[in-house]
């Protein structure tokens, strides 16, 4: 098990319970044993959950795993099905899972510059929240989730907060423009700024960023700076492996890859999605937990098994007091409604269609009427 976050720990799950009762190696280059990341953003980053809170194991569990943490695996012998290690160490075996997740993306030419984060790891919170209580003007760039959800914890801790999203309209990508609008104005509810339809040119600052300079020529001061742009899947290592590599690991539709005994599952993993007749790499806690199972029973059949149909990707955001839940692709619909709620009171429940026939809905504060929607998705599919 190459990766010792939610989906490597749900693959090694996946294995005890479904009879799998061999020698299991978990590797993971963090020292952490696996724990939740999207509290990273919002309660453990205003100190209102702890370390311990977010723990993915159980203190009963036992998965009798040997694990390398710490350590990082820096290439894979296909045919061998050996892992090497950075530490000059080599683990082999009859089934690789591959979960080594992905990297939050930065901005060139920050390195060294005291005051500029992004947030994916544990580590990366940690060092966050100890700015954040100094107080001070947080810049985030990038409008999407996880920046909204970063500026809407400082906003609460009292900084004055800028957002800077280079798109015109934040979360068009996952939401569409029309709900990404009604969504990302929480922003201008909470006297939080958002500059959208511009591009950053650069940070200025000699040891320590005091401003973000623009493309515009406009130059925002800040004391704190959060680059969320995205991620990019963790798969370098996997060069000359003979597995083929495409936005993350190229694999079927139950995560199987080119090479065989070799799986890959979470946000590094490019799934082939048969009703869209693509491959997407989907990176949500739910994918995360929930597909490792189809790619275990393919690894222990030793072959191709008829995988379940997945449950449509299924997201949550929370923002400024408002529960933001997605599911489904809003990629590809033609029409969007609100059925529930009024979009100025930041209530509703969106359905998108395609030619008539719903393939996603979104919900903002809207729990209960969201789950039933989820549920005739996931039936429909």
């Amino acid at each position: 098990m190459v990766g010792a976050s939610l989906a490597g720990l749900s693959a090694a799950r996946s294995l005890r319970k479904q009879g799998y009762d061999g020698r299991l190696v978990v590797i993971g280059d963090e020292l952490h044993r696996p724990y939740d990341r999207p509290p990273l953003s919002k309660e453990f980053l205003a100190g209102s959950l702890a370390e311990a809170d977010l723990a993915l194991e159980p203190d009963t569990e036992d998965l009798r795993a040997q694990w390398l943490l710490g350590v990082r695996a820096v290439a894979l012998d296909g045919p061998q099905r050996a892992v090497r290690l950075a530490d000059g160490s080599e683990v082999r075996a009859d089934g690789v899972v591959i979960a080594t997740g992905a990297a939050a993306r930065t901005l060139p030419g920050t390195d060294g510059l005291a005051g500029v984060h992004t947030l994916r790891t544990l580590d990366d919170a940690r060092a966050l929240r100890d700015e954040l209580t100094l107080g001070g003007r947080l810049v985030v760039i990038g409008g999407g989730f996880i920046g909204a959800e970063v500026a809407s914890t400082a906003y609460a801790l009292g900084l004055d907060v800028t957002v800077v999203e280079a798109a015109p309209t934040p979360l068009a990508g996952p939401l569409g423009e029309t709900m990404g609008t009604i969504v990302s104005a929480l922003h201008a509810d909470h006297g939080v700024r958002l500059l959208c339809g511009v591009g950053v040119k650069g940070l200025s600052g000699e040891r320590r960023v005091d401003s973000v300079l623009l493309e515009d020529g406009r130059s925002v001061p800040a004391d704190i700076v959060v680059v969320g742009v995205g991620a990019r899947p963790c798969v370098e290592w996997l060069a000359g492996s003979g597995i083929e590599l495409d936005d993350g690991v190229k694999c079927g539709a139950d995560g199987r890859t080119g090479l065989a005994g070799v799986v890959a599952v979470g946000d590094c993993a490019s799934w082939y999605d048969p009703r869209a007749g693509l491959h997407r790499r989907v990176e949500h806690w739910t994918g995360a937990r929930e597909r490792p199972d189809a790619a275990v029973a393919a690894l222990l059949a030793g072959g191709a098994v008829e995988p379940s149909t997945p449950r449509p990707p299924y997201f949550w955001s929370d923002q400024y007091g408002v529960k933001i839940q997605f599911a489904g692709h809003a990629a590809g619909a033609d029409s969007v409604t609100i059925e529930e709620g009024a979009r100025d009171d930041r209530n509703v429940l969106a359905v998108y269609r395609r030619s008539g026939h719903p393939v996603a809905v979104l919900g903002m504060n809207q729990p209960r009427l969201f789950m039933r929607w989820r549920k005739q998705l996931a039936a429909a599919a």
